[in-house]
């Protein structure tokens, strides 16, 4: 693999996910299917929605808590800028965030990138693993976090240790099942060592 054509959401309820991510005006974005997977507790995955000015930021979470979200962490300032993280009516953990601390101008509805952060146990290793099959490296800090290159991608792909996303995302870090997520891309599918699974073929939305 050495590009992400689309991650997907698995969920119990298609069309509820697709109407949440409408919400946030990601349409076509991200794929969505149906899943009966059993999952519990955290996922160990996050997907973060980066935004250009905290008006922004309050608009999306208001969108999302409208479209049936919970609120997790309220959205507050911080040293890294302005966020706040939901969990959307499929389970799916969500923070939209900003680096800035004022505003600028009005809210808009754009979204500036859409990151996955997949919460490992073993940093070094899986940043190893996903080298070895094609990724390539765009930032590293060690065993705290790794970012990688993947130009034109519609989601960005990074690397957590599982315990600080879960303190990030501001849930307890136990889980087990499904991430109910999934990554499509070119080249071979494979499953990493975390149980994250990519696929070999794009996958694109169904009712089903």
């Amino acid at each position: 693999m050495t590009s992400i054509d689309s991650v997907v959401i698995e969920t119990t309820d298609p069309a509820a996910t697709r109407a949440f991510l409408t919400a946030l005006g990601l349409d076509g974005r991200l794929a969505v299917r149906g899943s009966d997977a059993p999952t519990d507790g955290f996922r160990a995955c996050t997907l973060s929605l980066v935004v250009g000015r905290p008006s922004t930021v309050d608009a999306l979470v208001a969108s999302a808590v409208a479209a049936g979200a919970t609120v997790v962490k309220p959205v507050e300032k911080t040293f890294w800028g302005y966020g706040g993280v939901v969990r959307a009516p499929d389970g799916t953990i969500w923070k939209i965030a900003t680096s800035k601390k004022k505003d600028t101008g009005p809210a808009t509805r754009e979204v500036d990138e859409i990151v996955l952060l997949l919460g490992v146990t073993d940093v070094k290793a899986s940043k190893r693993f996903y080298v070895e099959h094609g990724l390539t490296v765009g930032r590293s800090f060690g065993g705290k976090y790794v970012e990688f290159s993947t130009p034109g991608a519609p989601v960005k792909l990074a690397l957590y240790p599982r315990k600080a996303l879960a303190k990030d995302a501001g849930v307890d870090m136990a889980g087990s099942g499904s991430h109910r997520i999934a990554i499509a891309g070119d080249g071979d599918g494979f499953t990493d060592p975390d149980g994250f699974v990519w696929e070999s073929a794009p996958v694109t939305s169904s009712p089903n």
